[in-house]
């Protein structure tokens, strides 16, 4: 079995694993969530609700779909719109598929007076932490090829994973996600990207690499 696939198998049970207890629980929250939710309220600031509004706005409002294809660019630089449609297609083609799934599971979201801006749709999976999972790892296995040191290599891993991180716990902050549904998103991006990308990327350099004369 490919190490992608295995991998991806095993982000997939867990990803099941805290869809199955949600759906137990029937939608209340579950493990740490209440907690952690309850310590978000805590320390609240109006700073901090400007500082994690300002980040929970780069996981959409259109910039993820820029990076995704910039990703696909830097896939197939010799035609790299061919790459940038592709990549900005799988982003659109993955949220299509995560906006059926949380109607689907239909998990409601914490208590509306806990928000600090209007959210819509249910809760589980994460939208903005699977987009921003989606998106940080496209990004960095797009750039690990250009990148021949081992700090480099780091930073093209370390900074998109950062900001991918960081606009999923955006939504616990704000108190429109639970914990759980932030996790979610996270394990359903990491196993699409896993048994995607490798493929989908093997094909788009193939499409673009001239064939030897017979």
């Amino acid at each position: 079995m490919p190490r992608n696939v295995l991998y991806a198998t095993v982000t997939a049970v867990l990803f099941a694993a805290v869809v199955l207890w949600s759906a137990l629980a029937d939608g209340a929250p579950i493990g740490p969530d209440r907690t952690l939710h309850e310590w978000a309220l805590d320390r609240r600031t109006d700073t901090g609700v400007d500082v994690v509004t300002f980040i929970t706005d780069t996981g959409n409002r259109g910039v993820p779909h820029v990076l995704a294809a910039l990703a696909g660019a830097l896939v197939v630089p010799r035609a790299w719109w061919i790459g940038a449609l592709t990549g900005l297609a799988a982003l659109l083609i993955a949220q299509f598929a995560r906006f059926l799934l949380v109607n689907a599971l239909d998990r409601p979201r914490p208590p509306i007076e806990d928000w600090t801006r209007h959210a819509n749709n249910a809760s589980l999976p994460s939208g903005h932490a699977t987009t921003g999972a989606l998106t940080a790892i496209g990004l960095a296995a797009a750039l690990l090829p250009y990148c021949h040191r081992t700090a480099t290599r780091a930073l093209a891993i370390a900074v998109p994973a950062a900001w991918g991180v960081a606009v999923g716990l955006t939504r616990v902050y704000m108190g429109v996600h639970w914990m759980s549904d932030v996790v979610a998103g996270w394990l359903l991006a990491t196993t699409l990207c896993l048994l995607v990308l490798p493929p989908l990327g093997r094909r788009l350099r193939q499409s673009v690499t001239p064939r030897a004369l017979p």
